[in-house]
């Protein structure tokens, strides 16, 4: 390391001696020279596959056409489309002008096939062609992964030769370094004996882990050493030190997450919360691919009480959208998707719903301020994943009793994709460059969308999983940047200043994948290829990639528990609930209610009173008294407006 180290200082004084010479454009000089050996990482390598990564489309035969089909399902994931996502071209391109020969890093994990068959040369993936480049994270990728460490007695045992004939053994598979069987023998979680007739099927246990997962989604820039607390750019044409994720910078670690969460100790019971059949969840699987009683095969085999649906369920919706728009134009891929239309609905509403059970959302007043609580249900930070745009953030709108607005924080208006979050809480990640990296690229210091380049991490505020711990997250470089989260703290809150005469309150959660700054940043700093323009252009078309609403509650301060005069059961006080009680005053039981005693006189009986009381507590400064309210029937317990069916009890 020391000697590493000592060449980057030879290159960085020749380079300063360069820097005071030019001027602030010329200094940029981008992409800074680094090679493939920069972004070189243990496990298979290119060209040593003896069958290669075959498409999904090659398992239709067995495994579509049928109710839960494991091919349908994929198809319409992000997962399958990795190789289209227009997202990921614009940021390729990118990459590739910010640091030489660095989309190699991406392509290893958006591309697998085309890696591993020795067409993610040249980098910008121009040498990408044909079904089995584009058709992203394949079955046979998947089910031909080895685990990288050899478990005697339960490992298949042809693994062992595998791994002893790599020549770097990856010690915590990270940032793409998979191993992958050379030859097309399949694994999965069961058993399917030995006289399995189709093709190899071998039982692998490292198909039920999560440590599968953290292949390409525990992600590290190994351009980057770790010195102390900051992170320093290698020396040139040479591999990382160690591959030690400790080591590199992070760009993202969902598996460090979760590896440090109450999930990854033993299952959960979240009661049915991510679908599937099983409420007590655990690994990835167990949320991003619920399992069902049904067959995976439509040769005749047996119904399976856990076989995971194959969602592989995320947070995509409008890029989905964006891919099928784009597949038979050729502008950035060769060979079309042809995903159905019906089930990219489905997907989407699978996606949403995923989004919206990761959360649940809290509202109540203290110390005269509404608390607004977003609390993380999910096994990993809120949000998670790759930080470049991608947030999280809280709406709250005041209104007077006549709808006017008195404040509103974390506006987004969906027609200029502009949030305003000044006043709000937006829950995300800031990667950037410090002065050394800054003054290196010639680029200013601070958050950047420059992921290539970035060794800093500016901010962090997302919420942590249950079972979080401070220490926990630093051992895997996930730790809370610019606020503190106490230890078991899964939970946020944030504060808002009630205005006067507010009445009527929304408080709204929304997920965004690429905000329209992170969007204009690909297309305007575009210099080498159309696909930033391309991206632009479907996010305009796609309505502006419109964020995903988590979580909704109308709150009035003051009425607690919220006051239902009608039976919409809309948590809200409104001019429907006022005209249902003069309905009740003037038509009785022909208006089809119960009588419900409004104020506080005990009387069991609907009068002027009650009306009176409700419409000043909806339009006046008036609030409901401390004494006891009423039922609306015989039980003489005092209660709070709850009698929503007719007759009353």
């Amino acid at each position: 390391m020391n000697h590493r180290l000592s060449q980057l200082c030879i290159f960085l004084a020749g380079f300063f001696a360069c820097f005071a010479l030019t001027s602030t454009a010329e200094a940029q000089n981008l992409p800074i020279p680094t090679t493939l050996q920069d972004w070189a990482q243990p496990g298979t390598q290119p060209g040593v596959l003896v069958d290669p990564i075959i498409a999904g489309s090659a398992c239709n035969l067995c495994h579509s056409a049928f109710s839960n089909s494991p091919v349908d399902s994929w198809k319409t994931s992000i997962m399958a489309q990795a190789g289209r996502d227009p997202i990921f071209h614009a940021c390729l391109a990118i990459a590739n002008q910010d640091a030489a020969e660095s989309g190699d890093l991406c392509l290893r994990c958006h591309a697998p096939g085309a890696w591993l068959a020795g067409n993610s040369t040249p980098t910008d993936g121009s040498n990408l062609s044909g079904i089995n480049d584009f058709d992203g994270v394949t079955c046979t990728l998947c089910h031909r992964m080895v685990d990288p460490e050899y478990v005697s007695g339960q490992s298949p045992s042809i693994d062992l030769g595998i791994l002893n004939n790599l020549a770097e053994v990856p010690e915590a598979a990270h940032t793409g370094q998979f191993v992958v069987d050379p030859a097309d023998n399949r694994r999965g979680p069961y058993n399917l004996g030995g006289g399995f007739q189709f093709h190899v099927a071998m039982q692998s246990q490292f198909h039920h882990s999560a440590r599968l997962c953290r292949t390409c989604h525990d992600v590290s820039n190994p351009a980057y050493q770790r010195v102390g607390e900051s992170f320093v750019l290698n020396a040139f044409d040479a591999p990382h030190d160690t591959h030690d994720p400790a080591d590199e910078f992070p760009v993202e670690r969902t598996y460090g997450e979760w590896s440090q969460s109450a999930f990854a100790q033993g299952p959960i019971n979240m009661g049915g919360r991510f679908g599937g059949n099983n409420p007590n969840v655990s690994t990835c699987q167990d949320c991003h691919m619920p399992s069902t009683n049904s067959i995976g095969c439509n040769m005749g085999y047996p119904s399976r009480p856990d076989l995971a649906r194959h969602y592989f369920m995320g947070t995509q919706t409008w890029v989905l959208d964006a891919i099928h728009d784009l597949d038979t134009s050729f502008l950035l891929w060769d060979t079309p998707a042809y995903m159905e239309p019906t089930q990219i609905v489905l997907a989407k509403a699978r996606n949403v719903n995923m989004l919206q059970s990761a959360s649940d959302l809290e509202v109540s007043t203290e110390n005269g301020q509404i608390k607004v609580r977003v609390i993380n249900q999910s096994g990993h930070k809120l949000p998670t994943g790759y930080p470049e745009g991608r947030r999280i953030w809280i709406e709250v709108h005041f209104k007077s009793p006549f709808g006017e607005t008195l404040a509103h924080h974390g506006a987004y208006d969906f027609n200029t994709a502009i949030l305003e979050s000044s006043t709000t809480t937006v829950f995300e990640a800031k990667h950037g460059l410090d002065s050394s990296s800054a003054t290196l690229a010639g680029l200013p210091e601070g958050p950047s969308f420059h992921f290539a380049l970035n060794n800093k991490i500016f901010k962090d505020n997302r919420i942590p999983p249950r079972g979080f711990t401070n220490a926990g997250f630093e051992s895997v470089q996930a730790e809370p940047v610019g606020i503190s989260y106490p230890d078991g703290q899964y939970w946020h809150d944030t504060f808002y200043d009630i205005p006067t005469d507010a009445l009527l309150i929304d408080i709204n959660v929304w997920y965004q994948t690429a905000s329209k700054e992170y969007i204009e940043f690909l297309k305007d700093e575009n210099v080498t290829n159309e696909a930033g323009n391309i991206l632009y252009d479907q996010w305009v078309k796609q309505d502006k990639g419109p964020p995903i609403l988590m979580d909704s509650l109308s709150f009035e301060p003051g009425l607690e528990p919220f006051i239902r005069g009608d039976s919409n059961l809309d948590n809200s006080i409104d001019l429907s609930d006022a005209i249902t009680l003069l309905g009740w005053l003037f038509l009785g039981d022909e208006f089809g209610y119960c009588p419900i005693a409004g104020d506080s006189n005990d009387d069991s009986a609907l009068n002027i009173s009650d009306v009176i009381f409700t419409l000043n507590a909806l339009f006046g400064s008036g609030a409901p008294p401390s004494a006891p309210w009423p039922d609306c029937g015989p039980d003489p317990t005092p209660d709070f407006l709850r009698c929503y069916e007719y007759p009353c009890p």
